[in-house]
Formats: C-alpha cells, structure tokens, sequence
C-alpha cells in the first residue's frame, strides 16, 4: 500500500469547494498527521489514535470523488473525536461515534457544500449513520454519479442477468440470481459461489 503525504493546502485539491478552511482546522487542533492513499479494496480511509508521542494518524483513498473524500475524512475525524473524548471505552462505531460523525455531517450539510441529491441521503440516515463511510447502498449509488466514468465498469446489479463481469483482480463471475439483499455469482474455472453487493463496482464482459 502506498501512501504520500500531503502539504496542508494540497488537500484542497481533493474536496470540493468551500470545506478546506473547516477541515484544515480540525486538522490543524488536534495536529492530524494526514496521508493519501492509493486505492484500497477494502477500506476507504483509517484513524490511527495519538500514543508514544506520535500524533493522530488519518488516511484516506486518493481515487475518490471530492465528495467521498470528504464523508470518508468526516468519517475518520469523528473516530479521532470520540477517542478525544472517551478513549478506548466505547464501541468503534457505537453510539459516541455515530452522534459525532452525525454532527459532523450536519455542519457541512448546514453549509450546502454538497448536492441535493447526496444532502438529501446524507440527511436520511443523520441520526444512525453506517458503520463504513459511504456503506449505505442508496448513498453509494448517489455519489458513484460524481465518479469519473469508465467504459464498462458498472454495479453488480446493474450487470444483465446471466452475463459476466470481472473484478479489478482479474477474476471473471456469471450473474446469478438474488438471494435476499446479494447476488448469487459463480467463479468461473473455480465454479466457486460468492454473494456480492448490488453496489459492488465491477466490469461487463462483452
């Protein structure tokens, strides 16, 4: 994984207009070591807390739309201020943190730096926001429209039934059909089955 740290004013580069003065300030007053990351699979960004006289350590994936950018670095700095506040007594994304995170999300929303369309979803899940930053599937779908767009690449549920598609590993699915909330995928060569997310991003086969 690789990362690379960012001078304070670069990051205005990565979120959208009129939010770098509130963010660098939070950053600034608790003395955030802040890095970009190349793209993670599995994670959109990390909060390290502060120990052994190293500051606190938050970073987040450098691929992602400004407006992801954004909640996933609100999403972190609301684990730095629970921590701040109850140290490691509470639940990672218990209800200290969600009350935090929601605030948070209140004071940009306050401010109109996003679209109607992802206010509006932000705003609908205020008061219990998901454990992952962006893990609300109707919010997910939203901000993939701010993505740049890539021929080919689509969500799982988009993908026509019974065609294939491919991971960005390489592996190549059929589309199955859809069990409760995920889709019933079957690996070719392997004929292995896994169940994926509609929202999962992946890549049609012609």
């Amino acid at each position: 994984m690789s990362k690379t740290e960012h001078p304070l004013q670069a990051l205005n580069d990565f979120l959208p207009p009129n939010t770098f003065l509130p963010v660098a300030a939070y950053l600034q007053q608790y003395k955030v070591h802040l890095t970009v990351a190349r793209e993670r699979k599995s994670i959109l960004g990390d909060y390290r807390n502060a120990h052994n006289n190293r500051n606190h350590r938050i970073s987040v994936n450098g691929n992602l739309n400004t407006f992801s950018f954004l909640i996933t670095l609100l999403h972190e700095l609301a684990h730095l201020l629970t921590f701040e506040k109850y140290g490691n007594r509470v639940q990672s994304h218990g209800r200290e943190w969600k009350t935090l995170f929601g605030q948070l999300l209140a004071q940009f929303i306050k401010n109109k730096v996003f679209p109607f369309d992802i206010e509006q979803e932000l705003l609908a899940t205020l008061h219990n926001p998901g454990a992952s930053s962006c893990a609300e599937e109707s919010l997910m779908r939203v901000l993939r429209k701010y993505d740049p767009k890539a021929e080919g690449q689509m969500l799982v549920e988009e993908v026509p039934a019974h065609r294939l598609f491919k991971m960005k590993d390489g592996r190549v699915f059929k589309k199955g059909e859809k069990l409760r909330k995920r889709y019933r995928c079957e690996e070719l060569g392997t004929k292995k089955v896994y169940l994926f997310s509609p929202v999962f991003e992946v890549e049609l086969i012609d």
